[in-house]
């Protein structure tokens, strides 16, 4: 009898741990797991990826009779010491291949006991997604041959005696203090008088199974308090033995870890923040209602909400009056809605919609009075009120939807017309729409693009410059880009470059540029103890986004302290266009390069309305003569007349002229007796990877 209650009791344990492995080793929050941790009655360390103690729990410090300022922000090593090696490198085997990891230890406590311990050791990601560290739980393992007395009387978890007629005939102190009951209330009631009314229907059935023989049986109910509340017991009950009349059961109080569990179960499926469906669970609605309308003749619509000046607002108001107005959003919108509708919460000031069972034009109707609604909302702030708008892109669910990245990205291209538009509208995808479908290929480059940075899948090309003069000077190289696919094949720039343009990714990929090279150029040139190509010049192209951003030429300034690189060696190139759309940044820009040391390319010349007007404010280097008016010198002698007089005022303003798209020998001779300086193009030389990037 006494080794039958002790298994139970060591099963319940057993069981109650695992439930609480299980919720912290779900959630992604460090905060999270540190309230669990803080908060639990288990022995319980976390670990980061270095085998430095982060949190651990009470019971644990007890288990090794040790204080937090012993162990937190210290390595394993640090507080065991080196007798340990086999657990140090289980610890590493855990954290190298994410499994989870089971060991059985001795420690000897600080009265000279020796305790018999379970570890079990779990990997724990952070809210990226990244492997994080280790989380150990410790269980000590109970003797057997413990006695029943010491067992049911001295315990912390509640134990019971129950007889066949449904009276509870001893209870132990733990149970008495869980509840608020004398041992006398407690055995004067059945146990179902102590019930919840909801569950005593389960309760009963449990007993019933017990009365039949069906052995441990586990369960969950909700038991009256002496102060009218309820807790949540987990009951193990094993049935009569050996012709006995009495049950024995064990029960834990399991309130606080039920509730976390709830709570943590919400989180994982809300935002935070406004307390409406996350990007996963919702996204887990939409292939549900995509699924609805294949099965049956329902039809439903997806909007995509995203907030207009909202960045301005955050930025001049801060971040927690920006909170605080996404609530208020919040509300207006669900103002608006059905019962059956599902708001969403995508990321940032992104909204998601599914309107249930709505066809298109009563979708259109209520993403139009949503618009209405936040146009007219006014937000103040320190005596200030600020207009908000709404850009709002709908898509139907029918039978062609595939999935939800389908949806959200037709929805966002929609959304993103909206906003080019004007903004504060409302624009319906159709796949008749050429222009929509444009900007839905153009938006899947957006997760393309960063994870390419994020692998570091861009490579650098070069294309040739020779002079054509005797005295036009050294060799020029163009700095490409190309991006290498998943499979290792190669996307040209110009499938990729217009997206990263639109959507902002330009100066990231610009930064990627110039530090990938400066460090490649250096590296080669400590290998070899010289500069590659001698006195060569390189070329590296800019966007307009990063000559028009404040950050840029610090980022600039920092490349060359932390690269060996004279900025003589490198000339920037950005194209006419670019400049033109704000010449007095570009100007001030230019200047800053110049002092620096670097030089200065203006591309694509000519292809502007106004190039002449313009080149007089900008002190470049360089002018790139469109290729549209090389290519044609030979035959076209109006091209002709162009270069020439493109080169006529290069000289004027003592500036060298580089021809592109030079494809022949009759191209170059044309070019050499007008008098251009250098020129680019197949006829000289084709684009190949950058020689000193392989040799690295």
């Amino acid at each position: 009898m006494k080794i039958l209650l002790n298994q139970n009791h060591n099963q319940l344990i057993q069981e109650a741990s695992e439930n609480i492995l299980k919720k912290i080793t779900i959630s992604k929050s460090f905060q999270l797991i540190e309230s669990i941790v803080k908060q639990n009655n288990s022995e319980i360390a976390v670990l980061d990826n270095q085998l430095r103690y982060l949190t651990v729990s009470q019971k644990w410090l007890q288990q090794y009779s040790l204080s937090l300022s012993d162990v937190i922000n210290k390595n394993y090593l640090e507080v065991f010491g080196k007798n340990s090696p086999q657990e140090k490198a289980i610890y590493e085997n855990c954290l190298a291949k994410s499994h989870e990891r089971k060991i059985h230890k001795t420690v000897t406590d600080s009265k000279g006991n020796k305790k018999q311990l379970k570890l079990s050791i779990y990997p724990w990601y952070n809210e990226q997604n990244q492997l994080s560290g280790i989380i150990i739980f410790c269980e000590s393992l109970f003797n057997v041959q413990s006695t029943l007395e010491s067992f049911f009387d001295d315990s912390l978890d509640m134990f019971c005696l129950v007889g066949l007629d449904g009276y509870f005939k001893q209870v132990n102190s733990a149970f008495q203090q869980t509840l608020g009951y004398s041992e006398l209330e407690l055995t004067a009631q059945p146990l179902l008088h102590f019930v919840h009314p909801e569950d005593v229907a389960a309760t009963k059935k449990e007993i019933a199974n017990l009365k039949q023989g069906i052995p441990s049986i586990k369960f969950e109910n909700r038991y009256r308090c002496q102060d009218g509340s309820y807790c949540r017991l987990q009951w193990m009950m094993t049935p009569p033995q050996n012709k006995s009349n009495l049950v024995y059961g064990s029960a834990r109080d399991i309130t606080q870890s039920y509730q976390l569990q709830q709570q943590l179960s919400w989180e994982s499926k809300h935002d935070h923040l406004t307390g409406l469906l996350n990007r996963r669970e919702f996204e887990k609605r939409i292939n549900k209602a995509i699924k609805s309308v294949k099965d049956t003749d329902r039809f439903h619509a997806f909007c995509y909400l995203d907030l207009d000046r909202f960045k301005v607002i955050n930025d001049v108001c801060g971040h927690l009056t920006g909170d605080e107005l996404l609530r208020e959003i919040t509300k207006l919108i669900k103002e608006e809605l059905r019962e059956s509708d599902t708001l969403s919460r995508l990321g940032g000031d992104e909204f998601g919609l599914l309107l249930e069972d709505c066809c298109l034009k009563d979708a259109e109707k209520i993403a139009h009075n949503i618009r209405e609604k936040i146009k007219n909302f006014r937000f103040s702030w320190q005596n200030n009120n600020f207009v908000l708008g709404v850009s709002i892109g709908l898509v139907a669910i029918d039978k062609n939807s595939r999935n939800f990245s389908y949806l959200l990205s037709a929805a966002d291209a929609a959304c993103y017309a909206a906003k080019d538009q004007g903004r504060n509208g409302v624009r319906v995808y159709h796949p008749e729409d050429k222009e929509l479908a444009q900007q839905r290929d153009q938006r899947h480059w957006i997760s393309k693009l960063n994870l390419a940075l994020e692998e570091n899948r861009f490579c650098l090309y070069c294309q040739k410059i020779t002079p054509l003069q005797q005295n036009s000077g050294v060799d020029h190289y163009e700095i490409l880009l190309r991006l290498l696919n998943q499979d290792g094949s190669l996307v040209p720039p110009m499938a990729f470059i217009p997206a990263a343009e639109r959507y902002d990714l330009m100066p990231s990929i610009d930064r990627w540029v110039i530090s990938t090279f400066l460090n490649s150029y250096q590296k080669y040139c400590q290998l070899h103890q010289s500069s590659p190509g001698n006195e060569s010049i390189y070329t590296i192209n800019l966007s307009g986004a990063s000559i028009n951003s404040d950050r840029f030429f610090r980022f600039l300034k920092e490349q060359f302290t932390l690269y060996d690189v004279a900025p003589e060696k490198i000339c920037f190139e950005i194209t006419e266009t670019s400049a033109i759309a704000n010449l007095q940044k570009a100007a001030t820009f230019i200047n800053e390069i110049k002092e620096l040391g670097c030089s200065f390319a203006l591309d694509d010349f000519g292809s502007g309305m106004s190039s002449l007007t313009y080149l007089k404010n900008l002190p470049v280097d360089y002018l790139k003569i469109d290729g549209n008016f090389v290519k044609n010198i030979v035959n076209d002698p109006i091209d002709r007349a162009t270069v020439e007089c493109f080169n006529r005022i290069g000289e004027v303003m003592n500036i060298q002229t580089i021809a592109e798209f030079v494809e022949n020998d009759a191209i170059i001779a044309q070019l050499k007796e007008i008098g251009v300086n250098y020129a680019q193009g197949y006829g000289i030389d084709k684009p190949a990877p950058l020689s000193f990037m392989v040799m690295i």
